[in-house]
């Protein structure tokens, strides 16, 4: 058994220990845990739609923090550009839904949620505002109302990587013909 010790004599090690025993002690409840120690929710498979893919994912990520981009439409500043998504987090604030805004470019902003279960809700508001160019959620662009004539393809899934990699392809090609040995040996 440890040695009593006046409080006065307690160095840092001590107080560690202390605060140990106390913590173990201690019953921290569910909700109180960060969302990486939290157990997952279980899933009532009886809710999921087999022809919407989108119901496993909502369900899925019901209690877990997500993030979606929004892009808003025309040339707006970050001035514009925050004026227009703080009137859309208002929106959504007034509904009861729990968003934070972060804007990372001039026409770019970042809602982040609480709870994902809420997220294709918000999406469906998000698309449906005049200055709503697009919303990325889960990997899938989702063009708003205003998008452009050329952008308006539905669900499109990052276009960009697939038109570099056709052009990184065209490249790799061209050089692999100019790069080739001759097939006849030459003498120097």
């Amino acid at each position: 058994p440890p040695k009593k010790k006046d409080i006065r004599d307690y160095n840092d090690a001590d107080m560690a220990r202390l605060l140990e025993q106390w913590e173990k002690d201690d019953d921290i409840e569910e909700g109180d845990l960060p969302e990486h120690k939290r157990p997952p929710a279980p899933i009532d498979f009886s809710k999921i739609d087999p022809g919407k893919p989108e119901s496993i994912l909502k369900l899925t990520k019901k209690g877990k923090t997500l993030m979606m981009f929004v892009t808003v439409s025309g040339n707006p500043t970050e001035k514009e550009t925050e004026e227009i998504t703080s009137l859309w987090q208002g929106s959504l604030f007034n509904a009861n839904y729990d968003v934070q805004r972060f804007i990372v470019g001039s026409n770019r902003a970042i809602f982040m949620l609480r709870d994902g279960g809420y997220a294709w809700e918000i999406k469906d508001f998000l698309i449906n505002q005049e200055r709503c160019a697009d919303v990325t959620l889960e990997g899938q662009v989702y063009p708003g109302k205003g998008a452009d004539g050329n952008e308006k393809v539905k669900n499109k899934t990052k276009p960009e990587k697939a038109k570099k990699k056709k052009d990184t392809e065209k490249k790799s090609n061209d050089v692999k013909e100019d790069n080739r040995a001759a097939n006849q040996r030459e003498e120097l």
